[in-house]
């Protein structure tokens, strides 16, 4: 939870917020489960946050909460307080890992030590002449401090191997949560979250590298929702990102930005080029009759609005962003089902 409201839930205010929370789940006819639950408290508890701002879209546009959808807006909006729980655990087990490991290596230094002490003492009682017994005890003597040694060293790589397994068995796990944080729980695409990090990361490399951006959105989504059900707009949405998902390899990039819009982005192409892969893209999905899968009713062909910018020496993201929006409106205002490229807009201007 956000610091703010996990400071509220801790306070006097927290049975009110808490009463808030069910009551306008109730007014919303969403279920009280224990994901939604944590998803109103921070809606109402930061309503101008980011969670609380698109919840509130949501809403205002009649949009069912589905458990996808709810599941979608925690991955999104709250994947860092799950992430730090994870990787608190996780550096809790690498901790007691490194401590066995550091004690049995202590051990093991100890017995290297009295080994040399051992090997120092024979050395120097074998500078005088020995009777047979006395050489039969240094002999032992040896025997047993080397076979101590071995034994120890024996255990040391033992719990060596061990530990090295454990810690790849972390690393795996902490990538996996890394991957879950960062991918949108609906579609498998990559979330905001992810994309927004991606796109940033792009515009500051880019140098003279072209770099294209694209957004797109479903022509006329809310008639799916409204007319046949959330889960067959889950589907609609499921559809739209398995045909981004097998056009766009990395290091192309495609996103779930948010409802039913997604953000793509292509590093090294220049508007152009990716003009031509989104009308590509554009026909794919527009060239199906989908059908509902409860009933098998047909749903009629679904179609994409899109817009695209090239980065612009000087371009932030937020600018480049901004500029795609632009011409997605633009595609919209023209009648849906096409693709706008921002440049031939600002030169029309």
């Amino acid at each position: 939870m956000t610091a703010q409201v996990e400071t509220t839930l801790r306070g006097p205010e927290a049975f009110s917020l808490a009463r808030q929370a069910l009551e306008a789940m109730e007014a919303a006819r969403v279920w009280p489960t224990p994901l939604n639950f944590e998803l109103w408290l921070h809606y109402l508890g930061n309503p101008d946050g980011p969670l609380g701002v698109e919840m509130k879209r949501l809403m205002d546009a009649g949009t069912p909460f589905t458990e996808d959808l709810s599941e979608m807006l925690m991955s999104e909006y709250l994947p860092r307080g799950r992430l730090s729980d994870e990787i608190r655990d996780a550096g809790l087990m690498l901790n007691r890992e490194l401590t066995n490991v550091a004690e049995v290596i202590a051990s093991a230094q100890s017995s290297q030590a009295e080994y040399g002490q051992t090997l120092a003492q024979a050395g120097a009682s074998m500078e005088t002449p020995l009777a047979p017994e006395e050489i039969k005890r240094l002999v032992g003597d040896l025997t047993t401090a080397t076979s101590k040694v071995h034994r120890e060293n024996a255990t040391l790589e033992k719990r060596l191997e061990a530990s090295t397994r454990e810690v790849a068995q972390l690393r795996q796990h902490l990538e996996q949560v890394r991957r879950d944080a960062m991918t949108d729980a609906l579609t498998n695409l990559a979330n905001r979250k992810a994309f927004d990090e991606e796109l940033d990361r792009a515009c500051a490399s880019a140098g003279k590298t072209p770099l294209t951006l694209a957004v797109l959105d479903i022509d006329h989504f809310k008639r799916f929702n409204d007319t046949w059900g959330h889960q067959t707009g889950d589907q609609v949405l499921r559809y739209v990102a398995s045909v981004l998902g097998r056009t766009l390899r990395s290091p192309r990039v495609a996103a779930r930005y948010g409802g039913e819009e997604f953000t793509l982005l292509f590093p090294g192409e220049t508007a152009g080029m990716v003009e031509t892969v989104l009308n590509t893209i554009r026909e794919e999905i527009g060239s199906r009759s989908l059908r509902r899968r409860s009933t098998n009713d047909d749903l009629g062909a679904v179609t994409v609005s899109i817009g695209l910018a090239q980065k612009l020496p000087g371009d932030t993201a937020v600018a480049l962003m901004g500029r795609a929006d632009e011409a997605l409106y633009a595609s919209k205002r023209a009648g849906r089902n096409r693709v706008t490229c921002a440049r031939k807009l600002e030169t029309a201007a």
